[in-house]
């Protein structure tokens, strides 16, 4: 007997392999795979501005990055000795205006550049809740701790969700013609918002990607959220806070993702990859012994054969640890 509901998901149409630039933009569940995908040695650009939860302020990135449109120091403030965009994560932050926006804007073009070339977009939602300037209007990415009275918060409906996707797939088609894109919904529950009201938004979310895959053959729906709510299903997959997924959870969507996404012979070059660097990860006992030295060959002959069997993966990084371990 099966104890569990398992989800089906069927084989992607279109196969990721290391060969492809892919781009992924959202809340936290995207920085797990994006991480994922990174330590694989895919070409993966993982959240350009940090993270972002709520799809009006992905958009809003989206449309930076198509019209390569960069920050100006007006759209700064300042605050706690650091200067802040309202468009971007706090990794963005800086203590001057010159470093802030060197951080911002070189991020950003080189992501531009990233978003022309890739062959997959990954967009996560976290939630429909959104917190808008009451001083602007706008809907911001991120609040920065500033006081609540600066804010309004509402719920986005899926009309507005799929009028504002609408439009800017229209644009992304028109300067990245092959571009799929790939939606989830991050199963990480937004409990300060209530348990009903957690609900509600991912009810938005969900019908508004699924309003957007009747419109776009392009668009494709990987169910991150049901494989934890639905198929897991139990706190024993969550980490210590029990609204996070554990490392077992983010494991277990990976191989799922995996399964549906990469082909067997893709597959196995990960794996093979994920070897690699679990064995440089080890820490020697003793590094001028012979069988250290030993060690430090057979994983640069590893490499060798990696770069003649896959010329588009780089592994500059994995040598260079291997020089440092000698040294």
């Amino acid at each position: 007997m099966d104890f569990r509901t398992i989800i089906t998901i069927p084989n992607a149409n279109q196969k990721i392999s290391h060969t492809n630039q892919l781009m992924m933009l959202g809340s936290c569940f995207t920085e797990n795979i994006g991480e994922r995908l990174h330590n694989a040695k895919f070409k993966v650009d993982i959240n350009p501005f940090g993270i972002l939860y709520n799809p009006i302020s992905v958009a809003n990135s989206l449309d930076r990055l198509i019209n390569k449109q960069l920050f100006v120091e007006e759209e700064l403030f300042h605050s706690n000795d650091q200067y802040h965009s309202f468009s971007h994560h706090s990794r963005f932050s800086a203590t001057t205006v010159a470093e802030c926006l060197q951080g911002i804007n070189e991020r950003l073009e080189q992501s531009a550049n990233n978003l022309r070339q890739s062959d997959f977009l990954f967009i996560t939602f976290g939630t429909a809740w959104v917190y808008e300037l009451k001083e602007t209007g706008s809907i911001v990415s991120n609040c920065h701790k500033l006081s609540d009275k600066l804010f309004s918060r509402r719920r986005l409906t899926v009309v507005e969700i799929v009028a504002c996707y609408t439009e800017f797939i229209v644009k992304l088609q028109q300067i990245n013609p092959k571009l799929q894109i790939l939606f989830t919904v991050s199963p990480i529950r937004h409990w300060k918002d209530g348990a009903h009201e957690n609900n509600v938004s991912k009810s938005v979310l969900l019908l508004a990607i699924e309003e957007l895959k009747q419109q776009f053959e392009s668009i494709s729906y990987f169910p991150a959220y049901e494989l934890l709510l639905d198929e897991l299903r139990d706190y024993r997959f969550y980490a210590e806070d029990m609204f996070h997924p554990n490392s077992t959870t983010i494991d277990y969507i990976w191989n799922r993702f995996s399964d549906c996404y990469f082909s067997k012979e893709t597959q196995r070059t990960t794996t093979e990859i994920e070897k690699l660097k679990r064995s440089l990860a080890h820490r020697p006992f003793n590094k001028t012994g012979e069988e250290y030295q030993q060690f430090c060959q057979q994983n640069l002959n590893k490499i060798k054969h990696f770069e003649l069997a896959y010329p588009d993966i780089d592994f500059e990084e994995e040598k260079k640890k291997i020089e440092e371990m000698n040294d």
